[in-house]
């Protein structure tokens, strides 16, 4: 135990000697955080970011425009926990307004239009807002000026809360494939490695079939077959996921299973159950662990993919593939920073993590 110890005092010591890995380590801790408090951050705390503008869609970032928000009747009460992870139920109206003016007990506004044509004024009573109000409170509760900081997408909605927002989705289907990869993975390749034989011969069977189907083709075949949604694609890629994880916990398997720790083991009357769990797995981990970072950014790109052919999240769920796929005809039109933005996005996470799995070869010193 002792000598496990300092092997990853070791490991952990020569980790943080690589630069680039630690960076993308805590790069990696910041989207995860901006991923738990993403509806807190967001300029936009509708679910889904969903918020429409159409008036003031494909805005360059730093636009600001003047929004008067017409409340709704219908407001549900939220917790604080409800409003943090699946963002605000709202239902109110906002209006990007020019200007406005108050006559009587209404308010005479411009809304805001992009053509050379004023836009024709509307009037809203003071029902439309909590009675008891006066206008400067009106005024200063529902008329507002937003600094939209990326701009706003073709549906005018803020691009930096779709962002914020559509990290999650990147960063669940990761962890959730990688969790499905390694159960299937490790199980089968312990069993096909410690068991041999017939056992062996139809795992590698199973595994070279999987591994001569197109990874897409596969998740697609699977997604079309579970239909589309977010759990969907999760469970999708994970299934295509394995079969790396398990070729290489199999060999690594083959080579143990005769040490003598092992027949040692074996010699004391454990079951062959426990001696593959206590004793082999954990003596196994190192490339496991790499490889897990490799397929964090496989999973990641493979989602990306999905949404871009529009089989992975479905709208109004914010997804970089997706936003990539809205805009990507915006980069003649001279507005190629639509779809810049979300491809930077999956370009940093994706690097990040295969950074991170370089640092991590190179510190458990694992030769494949």
């Amino acid at each position: 135990m002792a000598n496990a110890n300092s092997l990853s005092q070791l490991a952990l010591q020569k980790f943080k000697k690589n630069f680039w890995g630690v960076l993308s380590f805590w790069f990696v801790v910041l989207g995860v955080l901006l991923a738990i408090f993403a509806y807190a951050l967001a300029p936009d705390n509708s679910q889904n970011a969903n918020q429409q503008h159409i008036s003031i869609h494909s805005k360059k970032p730093g636009f600001k425009a003047t929004i008067l928000t017409i409340p709704s009747k219908l407001e549900q009460e939220q917790s604080f926990l409800d409003k943090l992870l699946f963002g605000k139920e709202d239902n109110s109206t906002e209006l990007p307004i020019v200007d406005y003016k108050f006559e009587g007990e209404s308010i005479i506004v411009t809304p805001y239009t992009d053509e050379s044509i004023k836009g024709l004024p509307k009037t809203y009573s003071f029902a439309s807002f909590p009675k008891g109000l006066t206008k400067t409170e009106i005024e200063s509760q529902f008329i507002n000026e937003q600094t939209f900081l990326l701009g706003t997408d073709k549906y005018g909605r803020d691009l930096l809360s779709r962002m914020l927002v559509g990290i999650r989705i990147s960063l669940s289907i990761g962890f959730v494939a990688v969790f499905i990869s390694l159960l299937i993975g490790i199980s089968l390749g312990a069993l096909a490695g410690f068991y041999g034989g017939k056992i062996d011969a139809a795992i590698m069977w199973l595994i070279n079939v999987t591994w001569s189907i197109p990874t897409l083709l596969l998740v697609i075949a699977i997604t079309l077959a579970l239909g589309k949604g977010f759990w969907q694609v999760f469970i999708a890629v994970g299934l295509t996921m394995w079969v790396e994880v398990a070729r290489v916990v199999r060999g690594q398997v083959m080579s143990v299973k005769n040490m003598q720790y092992v027949t040692a083991a074996r010699a004391l009357g454990f079951t062959n159950g426990r001696i593959i769990v206590k004793h082999i797995l954990p003596n196994i981990l190192a490339p496991v662990i790499v490889i897990s970072a490799a397929n964090f950014a496989a999973a990641i790109l493979i989602e990306s993919g999905l949404s871009f052919l529009g089989i992975g999240a479905q709208p109004p769920m914010p997804s970089w593939g997706a936003m990539i796929k809205d805009h990507y005809s915006y980069i003649i039109l001279g507005k190629a920073y639509l779809a810049i933005i979300p491809g930077l996005g999956i370009m940093s996470l994706v690097m990040a993590f295969m950074l991170i799995g370089n640092a991590l070869r190179d510190a458990l010193d694992v030769k494949s």
